[in-house]
Order: structure tokens, then C-alpha cells, then sequence
């Protein structure tokens, strides 16, 4: 920490603020040490205060509040409160109230949609963007479009004066505009506009990518000179510029002085500045441009007076009182007032000193980090100047890693292992494609190519044809420390920075993640050849199974093997992830009696179904009733509800021939050979896992120490990682190289390693649902390739429909290298 304060001392921690960082931490954010939890997405969300929300809650219970749409005492006070609630937003953007209004919305998005739609469009209008605005301005192209007017893009060049321009007439700033989008084809672009036709320019104060802060010139320069800002544009010689300001992200730090800048329209939203409320943001708008804006929808609060049976209505004429519908979220206003507090007492400069000192660090650190062999590893973006004293970034690091061959570590893989170290971060583009392409170099083509792929917001394809698809995103708030800055570089270092490397365990890992020294490690002499030690079937998808001795086989693996599964009533499936008491849910199969047993301490009597032999449908419909009686469906899916607590029901999953399993977003994916037929298993018909390989995993984790494994009472089980295949005998991860094998007389093929996921830290000890960072990190340090954490060998059951064949624990497994 020595050197870092060296470096930023006189702008880290608020050294003259009424309370510094350590204060701040210990007195207001306990829970943060108490949960072990490095929150560093305060872009998307900060976090609130114990003691705002003290203060609010305390409020709340002494006061009371009603519609401020009345005239007795409580709503006129909650009008007051209201009105001073506007003042308070105004004052922290220094706006007059001579000049702009306060207008509650439900949000940013729900002001930017605001402005859209009452935006006085025509056919004559331009819609200009930067190429760095967020989806929610986007979204203000299709009222623009749907008007007949033109919509463009464009990128912003500054420099610091022109030759032979003064150095007082500040910076030259650029517009490159990049296509023209119109769907009023007779439109021509190069004609001038109608002098009363309104164009709108917008560009948020701070982009949510990058972090990069627009100069705010930008204002005045297209307001006023637009001529000369926007020449070489099809828009040079339009007239009547607006501008719209999207301050979601930076007004957190460097709120937009509106006295110096008068934009049109600010957009924010609550939480991005203090954590809570969510769901309240505000539209500052100039009076004399919401005059122009033309709102057709009235309701509630809107209107002077209306007669119902004729076509009359009379508006309110006070700006918020026109534009806010309903009643206003007076409650959650309230509370907006403690939030300011807390911030004038730190004060928005010495905010955005602090947190942009993490941020200048975390973006030093990375940018110097090399892999073994002398190749970088993190690409920065929108990071070119570390001077702090002139920097242009907001408190965000977004950047992707890079392997020491050159190739790209996905986004999803840093967010997982990040996560199992307790660090909250964001990944992906952050709903700002405009950004995400232009520093990506992500073309046209890149990105229509990435879309026929399948890739959507949110998924899991981060790496497309070798190039990432969205990035990693730290960004720093108010009471962010340099402890949590130092434990993500140090993550970084410890999962990504690769020694040189040499062959382990069969696969190739870094010299941190090699064996561990003989004499920890030595294991039990290993057993010339394998055998089969048990065999475990899971009828209903993410609860327990049952062991057997010996089990048929069929087309789709172990007979019954995850034929079911439980449903929310909207068509989600509901697994041990989002329900992890499931594995309390026990379940058995009666062959003889065609009966499946399940029992739940939630429940007061065992659940029996009988099994149908031949289901009737040759379709894979999560919806079909296998239960012909209603009677019968209506108790089993009321015990199912008791048994975990929210309302669903059973499927089966009734397909002989089908193709399809179920990606990890839980929707009908392609499996990974088009000839296995699974019910609802993930990737494969079988998973087998060796009790050498779980026995070399405990070492590992009784290495780490008790205090780091206090979580785990006992050495892991092999049934932890719920194989329906349990071998014993041979070396640790000897079943990574096996492409084929047979036991007893039947033959399998190896698919691979099985991709690990959260659900493995679940444990059931005792009855009791425990959830934990293991063993998935423990894994995570030796076993990753190429973002997969594997453990475990996903196979396929060769069937020939000729021969009944039953599997037996206790066969010799003979298996067959590659």
C-alpha cells in the first residue's frame, strides 16, 4: 500500500472529509466484510449506506405519508417533501429552478423513453448519437425513424486546439458521422431543413463501457455553433439543435454543471448515485424545451380537469405535473434526500478523487503484467492516459485478458473464477453495442455473423471466431478501498499469469497449478487395471439418486436415468441452482412394482408415481401431461410444491428418438454428438468420475489448510459431483485421455470432460443445505482449459437395440487410450 499511497495519498480515502475510508467501511458497510464480498460493479449499481438506510427506515416509521394528490395535512406535507426532493436533484446539477424542472421517472430508461416520444419529430428532424450511448438511447431511434426523420451515429474527435487556434478558445472538438439511417426514402440529406423543425443531439456525460467522459463543450458547441462543429456531416446546416445528456453513469462522480452547460434534457437514475431507492430516476428538463415537447397520454395528477363522455380535457401546466403520470413514488422520494446528505458531506470531487485513484491503479497494475513468456496479458480500453491529474475516465476498468499464446481468455471464464473468490464484477457490453463494436473493432460483419451463431445478450458465447464477443468491467464507488483493488489484481495474477509451463496430471497447466510435491501427494499404490465400484440413477432432474448394484441399459443411458424433471409454472426449469434443497428430495425407482419413490422431509407421507412403460409422445413438449388422471397430476405437483417451497409441477420427459438436451441456459440446445439420446441430463448420457481423482482433489484441499476448508467437514464424497458412474483403480485423471471404453460387455465412448459449475459447492451434510467456494476454486486452479473447470468424463452408451444389456457394479472398466 506504500507505494500506491506514494502515489495517490492526496486523493485516496477523503483525508479531509468527515469520516475516511476506514471510518466509512467499518461504520457503514460491515456487511460487505462480513460476507467476504469485493463488490466492483458500481457502474451498474452502488451500493447503499447501513446508516442511509438507518436514517430512512427511521423516517418511514415516524412519519406518515399519503398521495400527494389530496388536500389534507399528510398529502400537502408529502408535497412539500416532494417539492423539496426536486430541489434538492436541481442543486446537485446547480440548475436554476428559473430555467429547468425536476420530472420523477421510473428510471433513466424511463426518462430517455420520456423524450423519445414526446420529441417534436418530423420529417425535416436529424437524430444524432455517439457512437458510446447505451441501448436506452438507442431505443430514441425508432420514435425518430418511425417520424420520417434521420437517425446517424457519429464519433467524436477532440485535440487540444487547431493550428493557429488560441489556447483560450479551448479544445477543437470533431463530429465524424458514420451512416445515415432514414426509412422516409424520398428524404435527401444534403437539402436544408425547415427552420422550425427541432433535430436532437445526444451523448452521455460518462460512457458505461469505457468510462471515457465526453467534453461537455459539446453542449454549447452544438447548441450554438453547430455549423462548424458538424461540417463535413449531412447536418451542417441544420438548424435548432437540442441536446441530450445521458447521466446515468457519470453523474455518480462529476455531475454535469447545468449553469455551464445547458443541455435540453439530463437523464439519471437514484441507485447509480447511492445505492437505493432503485426504480426512481429523474428527467431535468429546460422549461422553455418542454414547451416544445408534445405528450398525448394524460392520466391521473396530468390533468386540470376531463369530462368523460366528451372529448375534453384541460392539462396541467407546471412541467412535472404535465409529464409525471399517476402518483408520484412519493415514498421512494422521501428517501432520496439522505442519499444527497451523505454525499455533500463527502463531496462529488473528493468522490471521484478516490475512486479514479483505484481505478489509475487497477489499470497501471494490469497494463504491466506479462505472461512467462514475455506476452502481455490484459488489452485496456479507452484507457490511454494514466496521468491522473489529466485524466478523462471515469472510475471504470474494462479490458479483456489474453493467453500467453496470444488467443483470448473469455469474459465468462473471468466472471466465474472471479466470483469464486468472492469478486462481483460485470462482463459482456454492458447494453451499449455502439461502444462494445467500436473498441472491439467488431464489424458489420462480425457482429451479423455473431448473431446468426446464436450470440444474445447474456449468453455464453464470449469468444466468436476467435475474437470476444463483450469485455470485463471493475468499476469503483464511494467507499471502494484499495484492499479491493489489490485482491482483484492479485486474482488476476493467481488465475490468468502464466510461468512457463510443463504436463501434469495429463493436461497441460502452470507451474503455480502443478502436482503438489511427492511427499504431500503419495497415494495408494495404483491397482493394475479398473473396475466399476457403483452405479447411481437419477430419475428427477437436480434431486438425489439411488445406488444400485446392477441396472439396465437403453437408447438414452441408465433406464429412467433423469426422465423427469420439475417446472416452474411459467415454463422454467427449476434445478438445485436456483432451489438447492432438491438434493434433500431422495428418490427410488421400484422396477419390479413400476414405482418411483420420492420422500421429502418437507413432506409428511412419501410420493408414489407409477411409471409409465411406454410413454405416448414421440415429442420432447415440457408441457405434456404424462399423467392421465388430473387427479393424480393435481397431488403430485401440490407435493412437489411443499416439498420446495414454490409453486411447479413434474414432467417427463417422453422421447425415444429425440436429438435435443438442455443448454446451460435451460433452453433446447444441440448435444454435443447428434446421435446421443438423453432425457433432461445436460451434455450426455453418462458421467463418470474416478475415486483416485477425487481422492487426489481431498489432498489438495486438506493442503490448503482447515481454516481455509472450514466449510467442508469431511473429505468429498464422489457422489458430491453426481456421476451415475463411480470407477476405482489406476492413476488421478488417467480417464482424460480414454477416448473408448468397455465394461462388462458394454461400450462407451468418451465425449470429454465435464464442464463444472457452482452446483458443485452445494453439500447436503446432515440434512442441512450448505453452500460454499469448494471445490469448484480448488479445481479451478489445475483443472481449467480454456474457461472449463473439468473434473469428470461425460459418455456415451453405444446401444444395439438387438440385446437387453444391464450394467453391474463390480465389472472390470477396460478402458482405451487415445
Amino acid at each position: 500500500m506504500e507505494e500506491f499511497l506514494k502515489e495517490f495519498g492526496d486523493y485516496y480515502g477523503y483525508p479531509n472529509g468527515p469520516k475516511n475510508i476506514t471510518e466509512i467501511r467499518e461504520t457503514e458497510f460491515k456487511r460487505l466484510e462480513d460476507q467476504g464480498v469485493v463488490y466492483l460493479d458500481h457502474a451498474g449499481s452502488t451500493l447503499y449506506s447501513e446508516l442511509q438506510m438507518e436514517n430512512i427506515f427511521k423516517e418511514l416509521t415516524s412519519n406518515v405519508y399519503g398521495n400527494p394528490h389530496s388536500q389534507s395535512d399528510i398529502s400537502s406535507a408529502t408535497s412539500e417533501i416532494i417539492a423539496d426532493a426536486r430541489r434538492q436533484v436541481l442543486e446537485y446539477f446547480n440548475a436554476s429552478p428559473e430555467d429547468y424542472s425536476c420530472v420523477f421517472t421510473s428510471g433513466a430508461t424511463a426518462a430517455l423513453k420520456l423524450v423519445g416520444e414526446t420529441f417534436p419529430w418530423t420529417q425535416d428532424s436529424n437524430f444524432l448519437y455517439t457512437m458510446e450511448n447505451h441501448n436506452s438511447v438507442l431505443g430514441i431511434r425508432e420514435y425518430a425513424l418511425g417520424k420520417g426523420a434521420s437517425a446517424c451515429a457519429v464519433d467524436i474527435e477532440e485535440a487540444a486546439n487547431q493550428p493557429g487556434q488560441l489556447a483560450s478558445s479551448g479544445p477543437f472538438i470533431k463530429v465524424k458521422h458514420r451512416a445515415v439511417q432514414t426509412r422516409n426514402t424520398s428524404k435527401l440529406q444534403n437539402e436544408e431543413s425547415r427552420g422550425d423543425a427541432c433535430n436532437l443531439f445526444a451523448f452521455p456525460s460518462e460512457c458505461n463501457f469505457t468510462g471515457l467522459r465526453f467534453n461537455l463543450d459539446l453542449v454549447n458547441l452544438i447548441k450554438e455553433k453547430s455549423e462548424a462543429t458538424l461540417e463535413g456531416t449531412p447536418f451542417a446546416k441544420r438548424k435548432r439543435w437540442m441536446v441530450l445528456i445521458d447521466a446515468a453513469k457519470g453523474c455518480a462522480s462529476q455531475p454535469p454543471n447545468l449553469s455551464e452547460f445547458p443541455a435540453d434534457f439530463v437523464v439519471m437514475s437514484f441507485y447509480k448515485l447511492f445505492g437505493y431507492p432503485t426504480g426512481l430516476g429523474a428527467l431535468l428538463v429546460r422549461n422553455d424545451a418542454a414547451k416544445l415537447l408534445k405528450k398525448t397520454y394524460f392520466s391521473g395528477g396530468t390533468v386540470a380537469a376531463s369530462i368523460a363522455d366528451i372529448d375534453f380535457v384541460k392539462r396541467r401546466e407546471r412541467v412535472e405535473e404535465f409529464f409525471e403520470d399517476g402518483s408520484a413514488s412519493f415514498l421512494s422520494i422521501a428517501a432520496i434526500r439522505h442519499g444527497f446528505k451523505l454525499l455533500k458531506s463527502l463531496t462529488t470531487s473528493a468522490i471521484w478523487m478516490h475512486a479514479t485513484s483505484l481505478s489509475m491503479y487497477v489499470k497501471k497494475k494490469l497494463q504491466a503484467l506479462r505472461h512467462g513468456n514475455g506476452a502481455g496479458i490484459c488489452v485496456l480500453y479507452g484507457s490511454e492516459n494514466l496521468n491522473l491529474s489529466s485524466h478523462k475516465s471515469g472510475p471504470t476498468v474494462t479490458f479483456n485478458l489474453k493467453r500467453p499464446d496470444g488467443s483470448w481468455f473469455g469474459y465468462l471464464e473471468v466472471e466465474k473464477l472471479a466470483s469464486l473468490s468472492g469478486i462481483q464484477l460485470r462482463t459482456g457490453c454492458f447494453c451499449n453495442p455502439g461502444a462494445c463494436a467500436k473498441y472491439l473493432v467488431l464489424s458489420h460483419s462480425d457482429l451479423l455473423s455473431n448473431v446468426e451463431a446464436g450470440h444474445v445478450c447474456w449468453d455464453d458465447n464470449d469468444v466468436i471466431n476467435g475474437k470476444p464477443t463483450g469485455a470485463v468491467r471493475v468499476s469503483f464507488g464511494y467507499m471502494s478501498t484499495f484492499e479491493e483493488a489489490k485482491k482483484f489484481i492479485d486474482f488476476v495474477i493467481s488465475s490468468f499469469v502464466s510461468p512457463p509451463k510443463k504436463i501434469g496430471n495429463g493436461i497441460a497447466v502452470c507451474r503455480r497449478f502443478a502436482q503438489l510435491p511427492s511427499e504431500e501427494l503419495e497415494s495408494k499404490e495404483s491397482i493394475p487395471g479398473y473396475y466399476l465400484k457403483s452405479v447411481t440413477i437419477y430419475p428427477i432432474k437436480s434431486c438425489a439418486g439411488f445406488s444400485v448394484n446392477r441396472w439396465p441399459l437403453c437408447r438414452t443411458g441408465l433406464l429412467h436415468d433423469r426422465e423427469w424433471m420439475i417446472q416452474g409454472l411459467t415454463g422454467e426449469l427449476i434445478t438445485q441452482k436456483k432451489v438447492p434443497e432438491m438434493s434433500l428430495i431422495s428418490t427410488f425407482i421400484d422396477l419390479e412394482e413400476g414405482l418411483l419413490v420420492v420422500e421429502s422431509a418437507r413432506c409428511k407421507d412419501k410420493l408414489y408415481i407409477r411409471i409409465k412403460s411406454n410413454p405416448r409422445s414421440d415429442e420432447f413438449d415440457s408441457h405434456d401431461n404424462i399423467l392421465e388422471n388430473h387427479n393424480e397430476e393435481t397431488r403430485i405437483n401440490h407435493w412437489f410444491t411443499n416439498a420446495i417451497g414454490r409453486q411447479c409441477k413434474l414432467v417427463q420427459y417422453s422421447s425415444s428418438t429425440s436429438n435435443h438436451c438442455l443448454n446451460r441456459n435451460k433452453s433446447p440446445g444441440l448435444c454435443r454428438e447428434l446421435e446421443s439420446n438423453i432425457n433432461f441430463a445436460n451434455e450426455a448420457q453418462f458421467l463418470l468420475v474416478s475415486e483416485e481423482s477425487v481422492a487426489d482433489l481431498n489432498r489438495r484441499l486438506e493442503a490448503k489448510g482447515k481454516d481455509y476448508n472450514r466449510d467442508l467437514e469431511k473429505p468429498l464424497n464422489p457422489h458430491r459431483f453426481r456421476p451415475n458412474l463411480v470407477i476405482s483403480g489406476g492413476e488421478p485423471y488417467a480417464e482424460d485421455t480414454w477416448k473408448t471404453l468397455k465394461i462388462g460387455d458394454s461400450n462407451f465412448t468418451s465425449l470429454g470432460g465435464c464442464n463444472r459449475c457452482q452446483m458443485i459447492n452445494i453439500s447436503n451434510e446432515s440434512g442441512q443445505v450448505k453452500k460454499s467456494n469448494e471445490p469448484l476454486t480448488t479445481l479451478a486452479s489445475y483443472r481449467r482449459i480454456k474457461g472449463k473447470i473439468l473434473f469428470g468424463t461425460l459418455m456415451r452408451y453405444e446401444h444395439d437395440a438387438k440385446v437387453e444389456t444391464w450394467i453391474q457394479a463390480g465389472e472390470e472398466v477396460k478402458p482405451d487410450r487415445e
